[in-house]
């Protein structure tokens, strides 16, 4: 009854029927104008023409663009309506114009070892090229003197994690998506409580949206009682002129600028398996020690200071404040962060660099494979070439209409060679890329148009570090417990099944 209750009267219901009134009384109202007055009608269609055609002239995706011009000519009131609603790229001018400023802020601090840089080109000069796009375009270094460490799951990661707070004893930061009231994050609280007391400082970002069916509203407010500084992104509001398109999606947490975790692991019991949901739940994550830190570091001061419009000196922060002892040496190490302020889909172009520069293999796991056409043809001619490409996905899905869309990607895929795996324990929800037992890269971006394209988000590139080959490990045993699926399986899919992947590809960018 509690489950139920929760359901029907739970914020995330009680905000969508918000929305969904206004949008159909808004939706009716303009219907009967336009239905009654000529002049109305023809007022719509060209606003929705005029609409089409910014759409068409930006420079953005074309899959997406395809999607809200059929959209919108097939209803130009209920079309425009959605567009205005969901398909802004933008955060507002106001949020817009903060952000800028500390993305400019971040990029001025993150100064370049050119002697890391040197000696990757000197190493290998094809790898250098991927590590100098993420420089020039991600405007996020490469480090030399940074551990890391690889985690195949949830439970896994936990116990390293608390270690890390409970050694803390300058600062803590933690970036988060999903914050989820249970036994995992009861843990970190109480521990981020205690460190408090002890004059720790302590700052918590959460998504508002991704919160929104597991906290209650103004959270924030209860831990800013606690004195732990905490600030929701985006905070949601159940009203027409408020753009939620934008998220931040990043696991971020850093302790005393030494210590950085991320990955896809978010704060919330599945993840750490306390609970079942769709089976097993699989995440990675990765932990880095040393000099990277510093990148992560960054990422949360800008996106904190963005959103309660302060400025403070970063420098402070810094890894070698605290730590005077050397740093490992573990190969070349490059944490990332995207933004869809900038229209440069870092996360996106770091995997397709991979896929295509892949001289043996690459093997990937994702909990959603809805890609667009550059992402397809470069998997397609990579195992056309002779690479062995693999791709894992959930056996169990979390949401069965985007699992629909995803298994429709299968047949394209495996034509090519593409090998392609269903977990079969449960819901893989790693976003992970291993290559050539030398690259790899773990963190928060999924396959899909929403992390790659509006969606703030990070992870760690890595070129012959300890993690690497500890990534090829879990992909071979993830492999084995996995069920491949042939060609004979999107053979056999029902008439009725294959019409509505056809629908939901034509609205993929908009899932």
């Amino acid at each position: 009854m509690k489950k139920i209750a929760h359901l029907l009267f739970g914020r995330m219901t009680l905000v969508g029927l918000a929305i969904l009134l206004q949008v159909a009384w808004l939706f009716t109202v303009l219907w009967q104008f336009s239905y009654q007055f000529t002049y109305v009608n023809l007022f719509i269609r060209g606003i929705a023409i005029i609409l089409v055609l910014v759409i068409i002239n930006r420079w953005s995706n074309p899959a997406n663009k395809l999607s809200w011009t059929f959209l919108i000519l097939l209803s130009p009131i209920l079309g425009t309506l959605l567009y205005f609603l969901f398909g802004r790229e933008n955060l507002t001018r106001y949020m817009r114009r903060h952000m800028e400023k500390f993305n400019r802020e971040i990029a001025e601090g993150l100064t370049h070892d050119e002697a890391a840089e040197q000696l990757l080109q000197e190493t290998d000069a094809s790898v250098y090229c991927q590590s100098k796009y993420i420089s020039d375009f991600g405007h996020f270094p490469v480090y030399r003197n940074t551990a890391t460490k690889y985690y195949k799951c949830g439970e896994d990661m936990f116990p390293d994690m608390l270690e890390a707070l409970r050694s803390a004893e300058h600062f803590i930061f933690l970036e988060y998506f999903i914050i989820k009231e249970g036994e995992m994050f009861q843990t970190i609280e109480d521990i981020l409580e205690e460190k408090v007391k002890q004059g720790v400082e302590v700052r918590l970002i959460y998504d508002d949206m991704g919160c929104i069916g597991t906290l209650p509203p103004h959270y924030y407010k209860v831990l800013q009682k606690k004195g732990i500084k905490c600030a929701a992104f985006n905070p949601f509001r159940p009203v027409l002129s408020v753009i939620m398109n934008n998220r931040d999606h990043r696991k971020i947490l850093v302790v005393d600028g030494t210590v950085g975790f991320t990955g896809g692991i978010n704060l919330a019991d599945e993840y750490i398996n306390r609970i079942e949901r769709f089976g097993y739940w699989k995440d990675t994550g990765i932990r880095i020690e040393g000099e990277g830190v510093w990148s992560l570091t960054n990422m949360f001061l800008g996106m904190w200071d963005s959103i309660v419009h302060s400025t403070e000196d970063y420098r402070k922060y810094m890894p070698s404040v605290y730590q005077k002892k050397p740093f490992m040496d573990d190969g070349f190490v490059q944490p990332y962060g995207d933004s869809p302020l900038d229209h440069e889909n870092v996360g996106e172009n770091i995997y397709l660099n991979i896929i295509s520069r892949a001289k043996n293999y690459v093997y990937i796991f994702t909990p959603y494979l809805i890609i667009d056409h550059e992402t397809l043809v470069t998997l397609r001619n990579a195992a056309k070439s002779g690479v062995d490409v693999r791709i894992v996905t959930p056996g169990i899905p979390d949401k069965k209409m985007v699992f629909l869309l995803t298994q429709s990607y299968y047949r394209p895929l495996l034509e090519a060679g593409v090998r392609i795996y269903q977990y079969t324990p449960g819901f893989i929800h790693a976003k992970s890329f291993v290559c050539d037992d030398e690259i790899a890269t773990v963190g928060s971006v999924n396959l899909d148009f929403r992390s790659l394209y509006l969606h703030f988000e990070c992870g760690v590139w890595m070129y012959r570090s300890r993690a690497v080959m500890q990534v090829k490990e879990d992909c071979m045993e993830t492999f084995a417990c996995s069920q491949e699926i042939g060609l004979e399986f999107c053979r056999k899919r029902p008439l009725p099944v294959r019409i509505l992947q056809s629908l939901l590809r034509l609205f993929a960018p908009l899932m």
